[in-house]
């Protein structure tokens, strides 16, 4: 069985993949480029410590969730 992404469901998982790549990146796991914290800093416009931009995108991604609920 395979499953196509598509329309809002992609910026939603890759919203979802970057707030875990933060997390590993928290936890001392290192990526080559440019790091999940920074991505989300600048495609979001959020601002502040590693912990405060974790606590905005997830809030972003909740409000992603209960707006689809509706």
């Amino acid at each position: 069985m395979t499953k196509v992404i598509t329309g809002a469901a992609i910026g939603f998982l890759r919203l979802t993949t970057l707030i875990s790549a933060c997390k590993l990146e928290g936890l001392g796991m290192k990526r080559r480029g440019e790091s999940a914290l920074s991505i989300l800093k600048r495609e979001l416009g959020l601002k502040g410590s590693r912990a405060q931009v974790m606590e905005q995108a997830q809030r972003i991604r909740d409000e992603q969730i209960a707006s689809w609920k509706k």
